[in-house]
């Protein structure tokens, strides 16, 4: 019944127009018979619950159907955040005031809450050439603003900025030269992905990097950023994939920086960091953390109960064609 539910939810909630756009670009990657790939992602849809979005990432043309049950789907992802992390200790992660008071400790930058008053705004802006504003519950790069101090009076600043809601105001970022090397207009950050295990220990499940398309000042996907999954030791050594233009790049498209065989500096430390931090609230022990790495080392941008699921089991990354899902038992039963 619950299989049932789940397919008449993706097919409700789908496209028709985008489920042949990926039938199409399913075909032109394998090879394979149309007619035969259109059967198999329906049948998917209602044998692994997998969607014509995820059956693409995921490489379910190219997966043998015992391998198919290894990975991790948007259901499977739903369950494991109710599993690990409290309801009533979500707002932590979900409002980005709250979490830079809670996880102040990693922030390793200046930050202020308007709603504190114009006095303490001035006082955060004393020494600065810019900032980013963001709106405190925002998702996926939206509601974020960078502001440059010149000639505008602060007071129309703040003006402008509480009327967009933008109350949290962050000391901009200085970028490590090498993550600059990838792409220098906006920072290139890392989301690590940990779980607290039954015993409190913190596990590494997955860390990908995101790079920036080079056309604004932001590295999320849903903005043309890209990404790809890193080796335990913080190297890019696959291709970045890029949800707008549904391309895979060893270099990047702007710069022409080549991606495969760069290391992350201080990738350790960030882990560290990470593990470190995810013993703060272990109300909610899977989170996904997204890490900036500075001159001196990693510092936190933001966390997120809800981690992405499907990014990191792109299947251009994974050689064994095999999923995460025998990571998590891994990690919650050590």
């Amino acid at each position: 019944m619950n299989k049932i539910k789940t397919f008449l939810r993706r097919v409700a909630s789908g496209s028709f127009k985008r489920f042949f756009r990926n039938l199409n670009l399913v075909h032109k990657e394998s090879g394979k018979n149309r007619i035969i790939l259109f059967f198999d992602m329906v049948y998917s849809m209602f044998r692994y619950g997998v969607g014509y979005l995820d059956y693409m990432t995921f490489g379910y043309a190219f997966i043998k159907k015992d391998k198919r049950l290894t990975f991790m789907t948007m259901d499977d992802n739903i369950q494991m955040s109710r599993r690990l992390n409290q309801k009533e200790a979500h707002e932590v992660f979900e409002d980005k005031l709250i979490f830079s008071r809670t996880f102040g400790e990693f922030m390793g930058r200046d930050f202020v809450d308007l709603q504190e008053g114009f006095e303490k705004f001035s006082e955060f802006c004393k020494g600065k050439d810019a900032f980013f504003a963001k709106q405190p519950v925002s998702f996926g790069g939206l509601g974020v603003k960078k502001v440059t101090l010149k000639d505008e009076k602060l007071e129309d600043i703040y003006n402008e900025l509480m009327e967009s809601k933008m109350f949290l105001c962050e000391e901009a970022i200085t970028q490590h030269e090498e993550m600059n090397h990838l792409c220098s207009r906006s920072v290139n950050t890392i989301r690590i992905a940990t779980v607290l295990s039954d015993k409190g220990n913190p596990h590494l499940i997955y860390a990908l990097i995101r790079i920036g398309s080079g056309k604004n000042d932001v590295d999320n996907v849903t903005s043309g950023g890209m990404y790809t999954l890193l080796s335990p030791e913080g190297e890019i050594t696959h291709p970045t994939f890029c949800d707008k233009t549904v391309s895979y790049y060893t270099e990047h498209p702007v710069s022409g920086v080549p991606f495969i065989g760069f290391k992350v500096p201080y990738f350790k430390e960030a882990v560290e960091m990470c593990f470190k931090a995810s013993k703060v609230e272990p109300r909610i022990r899977y989170v996904g953390w997204d890490v900036a790495i500075t001159p001196t080392g990693p510092v936190m941008v933001e966390g997120n109960s809800l981690p992405g699921y499907d990014m990191c089991q792109n299947h251009r990354f994974h050689d064994d064609g095999c999923g995460i899902k025998a990571a998590f038992e891994h990690a919650i039963n050590n």
